[in-house]
């Protein structure tokens, strides 16, 4: 009987702590979940390898390069063009370029929501609409 008390109690701790620590973390963007935040780093992440190709490949080639080219020339090593939901795309304007990151927008139910990111050549992240 002893035991068993003591494993409900465990349980009820156990319950508590998940509660008020695991559940409530902070997110890593405002409005998003906690489990996101993975993601979200890896977006980040993959937006800043673009860019860094993008301005390797315009600073040997004098212009900007879509995003299949930029994969398939072997400028950048990434081998999809998104992520969880993500998709990645670069618009070019002469020799300046925007790469941005997108992902559909959550129900209207959802308390969740997916930010857009974009990053040009100063390789500053930013949230778009």
């Amino acid at each position: 009987m002893r035991s068993l008390v003591g494993l409900l109690v465990c349980a009820a701790l156990f319950f508590v702590v998940y509660q008020i620590f695991l559940k409530k973390m902070p997110a890593t963007d405002q409005g998003t979940a906690s489990t996101q935040a993975i993601t979200l780093i890896g977006v980040r992440s993959d937006l800043l390898r673009i860019a860094e190709a993008e301005r390797a490949y315009i600073a040997i080639n004098g212009h900007c390069t879509p995003l299949d080219e930029l994969m398939s020339s072997g400028s950048l090593s990434m081998t999809r063009s998104e992520r969880d939901g993500y998709s990645y795309s670069v618009e070019c304007f002469g020799g300046e370029f925007t790469a941005a990151a997108h992902h559909s927008p959550a129900p209207a139910s959802s308390p969740i929501r997916y930010p857009n990111f974009a990053v040009d050549a100063t390789m500053q992240i930013h949230e778009i609409d």
